[in-house]
């Protein structure tokens, strides 16, 4: 009689056995409790777009589907239980956020937890994980990207035009015309407002006292133009000077933290805001922000967005760490094609260019187009000359308020500096890890002394070097 297929002889099957109950044990924790244990679950909300985050510690395997009449975004993650982190995904949208209404969490199917975000507008979902870095684990990331990006440069033109309206509304007290307006031109977002320094939530000031930068209490969404650029508007395009002010790190993304756990993120965030307000008081002069609240900024969508709006000129800043507390100073770089001034300026261009790995970037859609392999051709010989006099220009100012960690501006292969036609710097407004700096960069009397400095190197390198006339499409 022939055996069954399934049958084994008695050793055999001894063996058998205790293998599956080997298998069974490994299986109990990881994968019969529902696989995947969720660490946290992060909303980063901002007019660009708005990043959700789940924090596991296995990968997730998910699937999305958008659903209109009305928008829903539905989202399926697999071998998953509902548990208190994912519920608390709930409570994580704010009412403010652009893109997202609000959130339902299910468990849709014994091994299937479902999620539904309730849109406000039509989105472009991006769905991607990443492995772990630094200090995350597994992280599945969603993307919610307007349908119809809005216009950078009539946003620059109309900027100041609604806050002149807003202005003489408020003069007159003519609440019906301020109403009219607001309804017409939903004035410009300021997402910092719940940005306190030193990581805490929005609130009239910060756990460490320091009071959180002031601006517009909530993030309008984005809205593409609603009206077509007038004749007037055109003109003042071409007539502007546009300086694009990247303030580095954001949202999964904190930078360096110093010892009393002040963020990088925060502080420039702060440093760029004020520089903001300084520089467009300024006479013909408007500030393009790469980001204006805390949220992740890609360094290739940096570069992308100082392009759009043809900038004249591109300012990154920063408050790196060092793996010596005692380094101190402040630095500021140009691009170097033919490697670094110092070890030290290699050594922080490798840990700036490794933001996007922190802060978490697509890969399949930046490879999509093409957009890592073009940066790297991007630097010219003029563009690195500029840069350098405007360099000189901003340093110089920098050392008449603190110590400068090199009395040179410094060059090295920084990927955010690497646009062809924008003369490009990066700041290093001090060393966050160096104690004494971190307790100046937390003073409110230093970082406007040193805002004060910038603008004035800023102005300076206008004065010396007008930019030539552009032809600006809007």
């Amino acid at each position: 009689m022939p055996k069954h297929p399934l049958q084994f002889p008695l050793g055999s099957r001894r063996r058998a056995l205790q293998a599956g109950g080997s298998l069974v044990m490994l299986l109990a924790a990881p994968q019969l409790a529902f696989g995947a244990s969720i660490v946290a679950v992060r909303v980063w909300p901002a007019r660009d777009y708005t990043r959700v985050t789940i924090e596991s510690d296995q990968p997730l395997s998910a699937s999305h589907q958008l659903v209109d009449s009305p928008n829903r975004l539905v989202v399926d993650i697999d071998g998953l239980g509902l548990d208190t982190a994912l519920r608390e995904l709930v409570g994580q949208v704010r009412p403010d956020d652009p893109y997202i209404e609000r959130v339902r969490v299910g468990q849709y199917q014994p091994r299937v937890v479902r999620l539904v975000f309730d849109l406000k507008q039509a989105v472009r979902p991006q769905q991607f994980a990443l492995a772990p870095v630094a200090s995350y684990q597994q992280r599945l990331v969603f993307d919610l990207y307007p349908v119809q990006e809005a216009d950078p440069l009539l946003a620059l033109v109309r900027e100041r035009e609604d806050a002149g309206q807003r202005a003489a509304a408020a003069a007159a007290q003519d609440v019906l015309g301020e109403l009219i307006a607001r309804i017409e031109k939903p004035g410009p977002a300021a997402a910092t407002s719940r940005v306190a320094l030193g990581g805490a939530p929005a609130t009239a000031a910060s756990a460490s006292g320091i009071a959180a930068p002031a601006a517009a209490a909530a993030l309008p969404a984005p809205v593409a133009s609603a009206a077509a650029p007038t004749a007037s508007e055109r003109r003042r395009v071409e007539r502007l000077i546009i300086v694009a002010l990247d303030p580095g790190h954001g949202g999964e993304d904190p930078g360096a933290i110093g010892p009393t756990g002040l963020r990088e993120k925060d502080v420039v965030l702060a440093v760029a805001l004020a520089l903001r307000e300084k520089l467009n008081a300024l006479p013909g002069m408007r500030v393009m922000m790469t980001r204006d609240g805390d949220f992740f900024v890609p360094l290739h969508e940096r570069v992308r967005k100082a392009r759009r709006v043809q900038a004249d000129l591109f300012v990154s800043i920063h408050a790196d760490a060092f793996y010596r507390p005692e380094a101190r100073g402040a630095s500021v770089f140009a691009l170097s094609t033919r490697g670094a001034t110092s070890s030290a300026a290699r050594w922080m261009a490798q840990r700036e260019n490794q933001a996007d790995q922190v802060g978490g970037v697509n890969i399949a859609n930046v490879r999509d187009r093409q957009v890592l392999g073009a940066l790297l051709d991007m630097s010219t010989t003029a563009q690195i000359k500029d840069s350098l006099k405007l360099g000189e220009e901003v340093l110089t100012r920098m050392g008449r308020v603190g110590r400068l960690h090199k009395p040179r501006v410094e060059q090295a292969g920084f990927a955010v500096l690497k646009a062809p036609d924008i003369p490009s710097i990066l700041v290093e407004t001090a060393f966050i890890s160096n104690p004494d700096e971190e307790a100046q960069l937390r003073d409110p009397s230093y970082r406007a002394r040193l805002v004060e400095a910038l603008a004035a190197g800023i102005q300076r390198y206008f004065e010396r070097n007008p930019p030539l006339a552009r032809t600006r499409q809007l």
